[in-house]
């Protein structure tokens, strides 16, 4: 014989053969396992975060040699030496760091900046002078993306400054209630012993 009591809509308790079975919903289940985020959802998010969007990839496709090559940019005098080799990117150095994350996302993305990157860089533009174009060109595709990470992390370390200054407030909190626990009972010492003396 089988009873079966419902609790709730997903919750029920099964009697059977004088025994009782819980049986519970994801993820209280038997054999239910926490699911982490799926790699594809992880990636997807990730290009969310920094702008590499279908977008952008479908607009940097029309991309050729001759869209940098022709660029109006004005020649810097301080491009020399503006390769980050200590890292083993050749990313610039003046790119944010949000910028350096989208640019080499986005050269494993699009093989066609990738390619085209590798065909000028450093015979015909300079590393600076190539991301500079490339973001120039693709301003209105990244930058509200841009502009939320910049946002993002202005917050992060206004919570950080706000955590901290809690922390600082605790503890002198903390202190002063010690002083003040502290001076009571040598003000409570002081009156017994002036006490016991009196009483002599």
């Amino acid at each position: 014989m089988k009873i079966i009591f419902r609790i709730h809509e997903r919750f029920s308790i099964v009697v059977s053969g004088g025994k009782m079975n819980l049986t519970l919903p994801w993820p209280f289940g038997r054999g239910a396992k926490l699911e982490k985020p799926r790699k594809d959802e992880e990636d997807v998010a990730q290009l969310e975060e920094l702008g590499v969007t279908p977008q952008l990839l479908d607009f940097v496709k029309d991309f050729t040699l001759d869209t940098f090559r022709n660029f109006p940019l004005k020649d810097d005098s301080t491009a020399d030496g503006d390769v980050d080799t200590s890292s083993g990117s050749s990313l610039s150095k003046d790119l944010s760091e949000w910028q350096e994350r989208h640019a080499m996302l986005l050269l494993g993305k699009a093989k066609e900046i990738s390619q085209i990157r590798y065909a000028l860089c450093p015979r015909f533009l300079k590393e600076k002078q190539f991301w500079r174009i490339y973001f120039l060109l693709v301003k209105n595709y990244v930058a509200p993306y841009e502009k939320r990470a910049i946002q993002n992390a202005n917050i992060k370390k206004h919570l950080e400054k706000e955590k901290s200054y809690d922390k600082v407030a605790i503890e002198v909190e903390m202190m002063e209630s010690k002083l003040a626990f502290c001076s009571e009972a040598v003000l409570h010492a002081d009156r017994s012993d002036t006490e016991g003396t009196a009483g002599e």
